[in-house]
């Protein structure tokens, strides 16, 4: 009993007392423990009554059995547990519980906190209780002094031992042993109230842990939920994505408010993890970069408690994608590094990932520095590396787009990383062989690597098969060009400001620009700011 119960309990005590003390009925008593210690800790209506007889919840069950047994029925398999939810409001009881918890505390329904009649159809009121029929006894108003004295104004509690009346019990034993000496054992006895108190903590015990347990097959079904959605992240509109995805989040969220046992807790850590991490992904395909980094914060603190290597370079890794697409590709750069190291020599989809983003990271930061020939250097080493712990993956991972990496993604990143670094002949075949790894549903690769190929053919030179490959990467995304992913359409606008930079404002661009926001005379800044909108 925690010390907050433990005083709902002592003021309930005093309500009684005074209430028996003036002559009031145990029906009226309740309604004076309901009004006192409701406000204050929720004191349901069914508790009240409880309270008013006096008695602990293995006295009512045990009238409750002495009732079944007198009317020829089987026992019931009440117990604290379900009476401690009825009293709670957790849960209501059924018909027939309801039936007999009015015959113990001689009530109506509607006293205990319940609509509608007893299926038995006849009366549980006491003489004198409401609605009897005889003279409804009067109930002076509790005085402001007493009110005070029960009930703190401030909402603070007087300090307790923190235990409840068993924790007491067992105290008082110890302390007769300890001052007794070896030869007091003879003298304390294992009587009934030692023995209830040593089986009332047992059981308080039995039933935290089954209360807080989540059933295998429960945790089955959230973690092939969670990989479903993995499965659906390269084919679903994304928004869609994350409203399914938060819904299981805060599933496994309420899951982990309570205590678990370690497997289980461990086994919610890490869908909590894959979750965020995901959620992050789909942000990321949103535009919004902020929110994208803080759930992959969730996602890593989520790791970090699973102790998982290979979860916790995952998160990373997949979070590095954030500076590498909003921010700076040094910050990627560092993720990436720190992915590979948690990774360590573990077969997983973090040490094929982390390479990868090393390589584009590093890609366009010789862009930047202009082709430097070191930087190239270190980028093609780093796609040997991912190319070599790809060979080493399990094929369940190398299946899997969002929480493992796929062979058709390693192609797709390799000829990007080969385009950032001007090597456009090998790109091009790398990016075509990607291209037919994909299925129809896949688009989002898709549609970025068809603007990879027409970024190939812009450094070749050839402005118009680049534009013409540009609108056709458009054109496949379907009718409505807005309800897909900005990430999508970024390259279309770095593509569109490379043309603008080297060759002005030619009338094939405007046509591409007007293809990306139709009837948008100004589409220049819509087209090739897509990423800024959103940062």
């Amino acid at each position: 009993m925690s010390g907050r119960q433990h005083r709902e309990t002592e003021i309930a005590r005093q309500v009684r007392a005074r209430g028996l003390a003036a002559g009031r009925s145990l029906a009226m008593i309740a309604d004076e423990i309901h009004e006192v210690c409701g406000p204050q800790f929720g004191t349901t209506k069914i508790k009240s009554h409880r309270l008013s007889n006096g008695i602990a919840l293995a006295d009512v069950i045990e009238q409750v059995r002495a009732l079944f047994e007198r009317d020829g029925k089987p026992v019931p398999g009440i117990g604290e547990t379900l009476l401690s939810a009825y009293e709670s409001g957790m849960k209501r009881p059924g018909p027939e519980y309801l039936h007999y918890l009015c015959s113990v505390y001689r009530v109506e329904p509607v006293a205990l906190g319940f609509d509608g009649p007893c299926i038995c159809g006849h009366p549980h009121l006491a003489p004198g209780g409401p609605g009897s029929g005889e003279p409804k006894e009067e109930r002076p108003d509790i005085s402001p002094g007493l009110r005070q004295l029960l009930v703190p104004q401030d909402g603070g509690f007087p300090p307790t031992d923190g235990g409840e009346e068993d924790e007491n019990v067992l105290r008082r034993t110890l302390l007769k042993l300890l001052a007794g000496g070896a030869g007091v054992t003879a003298g304390v006895g294992m009587d009934s109230q030692l023995l209830g108190a040593v089986d009332n903590v047992r059981r308080k015990m039995d039933d935290t842990m089954v209360s807080a347990t989540v059933s295998p097959a429960m945790l089955d079904q959230w973690e092939q939920s969670t990989s479903g959605f993995g499965r659906q992240y390269m084919n679903t509109p994304p928004l869609r994505l994350l409203c399914d995805v938060l819904l299981e989040f805060s599933t496994v969220r309420k899951a982990m408010e309570r205590r678990q046992p370690v497997d289980v807790q461990e086994r919610l850590c890490r869908m909590a993890a894959q979750l965020s991490g995901l959620c992050g992904m789909i942000m990321i395909d949103l535009g919004d970069h902020r929110l994208a980094r803080s759930f992959f914060r969730t996602g890593r603190t989520a790791a970090d408690e699973t102790g998982d290597r290979a979860l916790r370079a995952w998160v990373t890794a997949r979070e590095a994608l954030v500076p590498l697409y909003y921010g700076d590709p040094r910050e990627a750069l560092s993720l990436a590094k720190k992915s590979r190291d948690m990774a360590g020599h573990t077969p997983c989809a973090a040490r094929t990932m982390a390479p990868v983003v090393e390589a584009r990271a590093l890609a366009m930061l010789a862009g930047a520095n202009g082709s430097r020939q070191d930087v190239v250097e270190q980028a093609k080493r780093a796609l040997h590396r991912a190319r070599q712990a790809f060979a080493q993956m399990s094929s369940n991972d190398q299946e899997d787009a969002a929480f493992g990496y796929t062979e058709r993604q390693l192609y797709f990143y390799q000829g990007d990383v080969l385009v950032k670094l001007g090597q456009t002949l090998e790109a091009d075949v790398v990016l075509e062989q990607a291209l037919g790894k994909y299925t129809d549903e896949d688009m989002l690769d898709q549609t970025l690597i068809r603007f990879d190929r027409a970024m190939c053919r812009f450094i070749e030179g050839d402005i118009d098969e680049a534009l013409q490959m540009a609108t056709a990467a458009v054109d496949a995304c379907g009718p409505d060009v807005d309800d897909f992913p900005r990430l999508a359409m970024r390259p279309a606008g770095d593509l569109i400001k490379a043309i603008q930079a080297k060759y002005g404002d030619l009338p094939q661009l405007r046509a591409f620009r007007d293809r990306l926001a139709p009837g948008d005379s100004n589409s220049s800044a819509s087209a090739s700011g897509a990423a800024e909108r959103e940062v």
